[in-house]
């Protein structure tokens, strides 16, 4: 362990102003386009998608899907934002990968997606990101007046808007739930969060950190630095943002969080985390539906297309 340098496994590499070099290139995807009213291009496609600008100053954007194929019905969809995994640092939704997860979401599910690109740290720290969460929020209520995006506008229901997000995309979505139940009146109905395997930290080792402190995948610390990179400067891992665990007033929010669905593996260094993050919930009389599955790791669904699809028939049995 003493040799082992988080920085390197990560592909990153410090700069003198705080920076990160970031070496890991992912391939990545291009929208289809606003395609659906352009001579039956959209018969090409299952699942549509464009890019739409959040805000230019912060350079944050969103790209929005939504089944070609829509309801005969005249049926609203759902509407889920997705907030994508990354340790705080890295990847994009333009990666393929979370192209391809939005696209597999909106036709399975058949929802509109509105998949955020939120600022990454150390270059933006928390609480950014909670911050981009919220304006994407912001965003999408505002989306049912008359000039409005035509998808959401005119096929979004936004009496079912879910907030789904992946390990520190996970814990944006918890803590972007928190802050709108803070706003007087709420900016929309939350109709269930979906924490897939939630990034939560704290000072005291749990024993699954403890045993898989040398996971190949995400070692104990790689876990730290990321922390170490996220957080506001001078403070530690048992932060709010961190460990929602020691705050008592955010524990009373919780109370009125709505339904949950989390998501955790039993090979996740994080796991004990997540399940006491399930506990909490329960002891706060939040309508909570957890999907433990004893094989895995954190990020399993990233490279397993199985797992990937399980969780996706979890998320399409939790939005109604």
């Amino acid at each position: 362990m003493s040799k082992f340098d988080p920085y390197d496994h990560l592909k990153v590499f410090p700069n003198p102003d705080g920076s990160l070099t970031r070496f890991l290139k992912l391939p990545s995807s291009t929208a289809t386009g606003d395609v659906d009213d352009d001579g039956g291009q959209a018969q090409q496609h299952a699942v549509l998608s464009k890019d739409v600008t959040l805000n230019a100053d912060k350079k944050t954007w969103m790209r929005i899907y939504r089944p070609a194929k829509l309801p005969s019905s005249g049926k609203r969809l759902p509407v889920i934002l997705f907030f994508h995994a990354g340790g705080w640092i890295q990847m994009s939704i333009s990666d393929a990968l979370n192209h391809e997860t939005c696209n597999r979401l909106s036709v399975d599910v058949s929802a509109i997606v509105v998949s955020v690109e939120f600022r990454i740290a150390p270059e933006s720290r928390l609480p950014s990101q909670y911050d981009d969460a919220m304006d994407a929020v912001l965003w999408v209520k505002s989306q049912s007046a008359d000039r409005g995006d035509k998808w959401i506008r005119d096929h979004g229901d936004l009496d079912r808007c879910y907030l789904y997000g992946v390990s520190c995309g996970a814990n944006i979505v918890f803590n972007t739930a928190l802050r709108m139940m803070e706003m007087k009146p709420p900016p929309m109905r939350v109709a269930g969060v979906v924490l897939n395997q939630p990034f939560f930290g704290g000072k005291k080792r749990t024993k699954s950190e403890l045993k898989l402190a040398t996971d190949p995948y995400f070692p104990l610390p790689v876990i730290d630095l990321l922390w170490d990179l996220a957080l506001p400067p001078g403070t530690d891992r048992d932060h709010r943002f961190c460990n929602p665990f020691v705050d008592g007033p955010m524990k009373q929010k919780v109370k009125s969080l709505g339904r949950c669905l989390v998501i955790g593996f039993g090979g996740d260094p994080l796991i004990d985390r997540q399940q006491e993050f399930v506990q909490m919930l329960v002891e706060q009389g939040v309508q909570v539906e957890a999907r433990f599955d004893d094989v895995g790791f954190h990020g399993i669904d990233m490279i397993d297309t199985r797992r990937a699809t399980a969780i996706l028939n979890f998320i399409k049995e939790f939005v109604i």
